[in-house]
């Protein structure tokens, strides 16, 4: 079977034409205006009732996460007014940041709009995908292919269904499962209706949603094969499991929490982690290997959502433009602006690829650097995550003997070492923890850690603000946080086996390469945990050390009723406007102008 890779090679023309279908013919939740029809008898759904038609759909949808996963918009919505990150300096720009600035504050002089571009990049493409994977699992047991590759596209389109979903879901709520033809069925006319009350409630909509999620993944784990290709993210068992122990984590904090939520959530973790040679997955020896470019297809990493390096035509998107729609633009948003650091030692840097056009959108709040990473000795997950040197791209200025290479400047972790390197008389700058750049603490500088396990060495040009490289969407390392917190809540062997299950993570971390073994063990020992510090902050903590920044932290704090009070204790930016009813995005106004009918109550509280 060919890889997704080859797929949007070869099948451009047959994804645009597919477009063209879901767009004139079907449904779309978002739409700002009613659908007009036009002869466009050219296409027609009849399509995908052939194997060329029925791939193309196929592949459509896989495209259709890049959407989701790495545009500025999307990172904007799940890792922006976090604990991990506040605003960079260009989100109070007059230009620039004007996909995030509402998402750090949560008020003030830009609260969260209805009509906010963030919200729409996501609303305005996921429900034509839905309904395209809709049609995928209607259409296909008619398709005369052999059941093999029938079997394996209906359960690609269920993931991908599912996925879509719990965006949504995690995001806004209850959504529709009706988009005008029944619950989950492919619609192919004109429809605005909105189909999200139940007699004047959500909530039997949001348990649909629910049901919806854990059957498309249940499905997708045991139809799938069981392992994805070695160089491609055609999707496999092992991710299906992720997504399904995480659905079953989220719906047991909510208040459609079942009894056996947390048991399901452990059995989907463990199933996969017990059984790590069947599913093709295995963690790797060293943290700093697992986000390593050039190394995106190791076997930790379950599912990514690809786009191809300098290749503007495959990824659907301009290089040295695109902030939205489908480009990647993780390793621009996180830049610092490193050009800037002023001082009479420091040489100049100019704009390089590998760090990225310094968009300066997302700096790390002060609690992620200092406090969540505060052991940066024995466990290497910090420096294996966040840049803090920088080197000159030119010779010595002022008179300094630097040259080409050499350390430009430091962002130095703790004031102490500042003063250890003044002392010392380094010929770099040197830029202690009270100049890094926050929201309350606007040094004109504007440095910050660089999150830099998206960083990507490869664009055509440094000015480039679209990447190349795979965004990561499910690891085998969140397995064993998910199953280590379905013990928490009752499930497996308790807060022992958590503590068990975590540390295997944290030995990991304590792996350097440049150690001996005597002192990895030493560190690995320092770092590991007992039952009775497994709480759910210090594993909400640990997701953070694991997954900072991989699109998932406000979802993760959201769905455990956790977001509010984390953001106002470590988050000082949004702390003081955050409300209850953040813990929902707004209903996009579009989509409510748009439908029919109109009522107040399809419009989240609070907005």
């Amino acid at each position: 079977m060919k890889s997704i890779k080859s797929y949007y090679m070869n099948n451009k023309l047959k994804i645009a034409v597919l477009s063209v279908v879901v767009i004139l013919t079907v449904y779309i939740a978002g739409c700002t205006k009613k659908l007009e029809e036009h002869p466009y008898t050219t296409f027609t759904t009849a399509y995908f009732q052939t194997p060329t038609g029925l791939q193309s759909a196929v592949t459509t949808l896989y495209s259709g996460m890049r959407y989701i996963y790495g545009p500025e918009p999307s990172l904007a919505i799940t890792v922006m007014g976090t604990d991990e990150f506040t605003g960079g300096d260009q989100v109070l720009a007059a230009t620039g940041g004007q996909y995030v600035r509402s998402f750090a504050l949560y008020g003030g002089s830009t609260p969260i709009s209805p009509s906010d571009g963030s919200l729409l990049n996501i609303w305005n493409s996921v429900f034509s995908l839905i309904n395209l994977a809709n049609g995928v699992v209607s259409i296909a047991p008619t398709v005369n292919i052999d059941a093999q590759t029938k079997s394996t596209y209906i359960a690609e389109a269920r993931f991908l269904r599912g996925l879509c979903y719990l965006t949504l879901v995690s995001q806004f709520g209850a959504v529709p499962v009706d988009l005008g033809s029944g619950d989950f069925a492919f619609n192919t006319i004109p429809y605005q209706g909105f189909n999200i009350l139940i007699n004047g409630t959500k909530d039997s909509v949001l348990v649909k949603n629910y049901n919806g999620m854990i059957a498309d993944f249940a499905y997708a784990s045991q139809n799938l094969p069981d392992q994805r290709p070695v160089n491609a993210f055609r999707l496999s068992k092992a991710a299906a499991y992720m997504m399904l122990s995480r659905v079953y984590i989220y719906r047991g904090y909510s208040k459609l929490k079942q009894n056996t939520d947390f048991a399901n959530a452990y059995a989907a973790a463990m199933e996969v982690i017990n059984n790590q040679a069947k599913y093709g997955v295995a963690l790797q020896q060293d943290f700093g290997q697992v986000n390593r470019q050039g190394n995106d297809y190791n076997p930790e990493i379950l599912y990514a959502v690809e786009r191809l390096a300098n290749d503007p035509n495959d990824n659907e998107t301009p290089v040295t433009t695109n902030t939205a729609g489908k480009g990647n633009n993780a390793s621009i948003a996180f830049a610092p602006n490193y050009t800037a650091v002023t001082g009479a030692k420091a040489p100049g840097v100019a704009r390089e690829a590998i760090w990225g056009r310094p968009y300066r959108r997302f700096a790390p709040t002060r609690w992620l650097w200092d406090t969540c990473y505060a052991d940066k000795y024995n466990d290497s997950r910090y420096h294996n995550s966040f840049q803090m040197m920088w080197y000159t791209v030119q010779g010595g200025v002022n008179g300094n003997p630097i040259n080409y290479g050499d350390t430009a400047f430091v962002l130095a972790e703790t004031q102490a070492q500042a003063d250890s390197f003044r002392s010392l008389n380094r010929p770099f700058a040197i830029v202690p923890p009270s100049k890094f750049w926050t929201l309350q603490n606007n040094d004109p500088q504007n440095v910050y850690p660089y999150l830099k396990k998206f960083s990507d060495s490869a664009k055509g040009n440094f000015n480039d603000v679209v990447d190349g490289r795979p965004f990561k969407v499910a690891k085998l390392s969140e397995l064993y946080l998910l199953a280590a917190e379905a013990c928490l809540q009752g499930a497996g062997g308790g807060t022992g086996e958590a503590a068990n299950l975590i540390n295997v993570l944290r030995a990991r971390a304590a792996y350097r390469p440049t150690l001996t073994p005597a002192q990895v063990t030493a560190r690995a020992a320092a770092l590991q945990v007992t039952a009775a510090q497994i709480t759910l902050d210090f594993i909400l903590d640990e997701r953070t050390r694991e997954l900072c920044g991989e699109s998932v932290r406000w979802a993760d704090l959201a769905m455990r009723g956790k977001l509010v009070s984390r953001v106002q204790a470590h988050n000082p930016d949004a702390g003081p406007n955050i409300q209850t009813f953040h813990s929902l995005r707004p209903i996009p106004q579009s989509q409510l102008d748009a439908v029919t009918t109109k009522n107040p109550a399809y419009q989240n509280p609070g907005y």
